[in-house]
């Protein structure tokens, strides 16, 4: 994995991180990188929700305090206090995983209001979030996308999703808070995409409010930009963009060999990246039209976009482009950033304990899949310890 220069000063990457909590991060990392560690950590997190076994006494201190803010919007407050004082903003996602219980419906849209809400009136949380599955039955949007006949039932649930949405958005507009769309998987993004633009449509005419999300290893995702931005140009409207390379890639293409229908994901890595680079660049000649949420721990993409703010003489704090990590990861590169005054921002989730294993469990394995990562969060961490431990011995003489 290339290092870009920039990123690599560990004193302002951990200042935030006193040395006990530099070892544990440390610990938790390096358990994290043995696949075998992560795959058994899976099977007994799945068995305990399945059998309701108590887990939050080994959960909460460990994996969870190192990925998650805590388990309530005021639990993340002083995490979100912390950040502010290097300059890094904070977003708040209530990361329970979506469900067809109607209560855990409500339970969603009530916490996302409250984000938006929080955001509202704190300068430090720029954005609200949330992500569509969380409002309506996967099975139900996939048959929406593809054109099967609905019961009445399935159509209410439509509809009902879509008044969820348009809740939301409409909350968000007069809060003046901007909001992003989490993506999803494949079998009813287009459906969700075809709200979100309705709604962009509605609620984006002054500036962008409605953010969508494009997974780059897509490979239609960078003609629907250019369609997008086509619309846009067209209904005289602005809109925003969250940039990420992706989430579900096994899941995706396991799904198009099983149902037949061709791999929608770039084939290579490299292939992605280009995408995404050129997603970069295309909204940042039209910074006018298109706002841009850099969300990446990929150090190029990030100084790429660092690069192309200074072609075209945008400001490091337009609010027009961010930058964001995820809590728990890439410490180096969000820290960095904050310090040279560009926009950036930890995605900080927030949630029970019990319901937001599976977004824990996936954090994990991705940190164990990724060539290159954990690796890289291993070499800083040493470099910093390395860096204290001088710096102790010089005052000592």
């Amino acid at each position: 994995m290339e290092q870009i220069e920039i990123f690599q000063n560990t004193e302002i990457a951990f200042a935030w991180r006193s040395d006990k909590e530099l070892k544990r991060a440390y610990l938790l990392m390096k358990l994290i990188s043995k696949p075998w560690l992560v795959k058994t950590g899976k099977f007994l997190a799945n068995l305990a929700i399945n059998l309701h076994i108590p887990i939050n006494w080994i959960v909460k201190p460990t994996i969870y305090s190192h990925f998650v803010g805590g388990e309530t919007i005021e639990e993340c407050m002083p995490l979100v206090r912390q950040l502010e004082k290097f300059n890094v903003k904070a977003i708040l996602d209530y990361s329970v995983e979506g469900s067809e219980d109607e209560r855990k419906i409500q339970e969603a849209m009530d916490q996302t209001l409250k984000t938006i809400y929080n955001a509202a009136k704190d300068p430090n949380v720029p954005f609200a979030v949330f992500k569509p599955s969380g409002f309506g039955s996967p099975k139900i949007l996939a048959k929406a996308q593809a054109g099967a006949d609905l019961t009445k039932q399935e159509q209410e649930h439509i509809e009902k999703f879509r008044q969820r949405l348009y809740t939301l958005f409409k909350t968000a507009y007069d809060n003046d808070v901007p909001i992003m769309i989490d993506a999803e998987d494949y079998a009813y993004q287009n459906f969700v995409d075809k709200v979100v633009w309705e709604n962009m449509l509605e609620f984006n005419k002054e500036k962008p409010i409605v953010y969508n999300t494009l997974q780059m290893y897509r490979k239609d995702r960078l003609d629907y930009l250019k369609w997008m931005y086509e619309q846009a140009q067209k209904h005289h409207i602005k809109f925003g963009i969250k940039f990420v390379r992706g989430a579900y890639m096994e899941k995706e293409r396991e799904l198009a060999k099983k149902l037949g229908y061709p791999d929608p994901i770039y084939p290579t890595k490299e292939e992605t990246d280009r995408a995404f680079n050129k997603a970069l660049e295309f909204s940042a000649e039209r910074i006018d039209t298109i706002a841009i949420f850099n969300a990446t721990h990929n150090e190029y993409s990030t100084y790429l976009l660092t690069e192309l703010m200074k072609k075209h003489g945008i400001a490091k704090d337009d609010p027009r482009c961010y930058f964001a990590q995820l809590y728990g990861m890439s410490d180096h590169i969000t820290f960095n950033l904050a310090k040279l005054g560009y926009n950036v921002a930890k995605y900080i989730p927030y949630g029970p304990v019990r319901h937001v294993l599976p977004y824990l469990i996936r954090r994990t394995e991705e940190n164990t899949s990724v060539a290159g990562q954990t690796p890289r969060e291993l070499r800083l961490y040493e470099t910093e310890f390395k860096r204290r431990k001088q710096l102790k011995k010089a005052k000592k003489r």
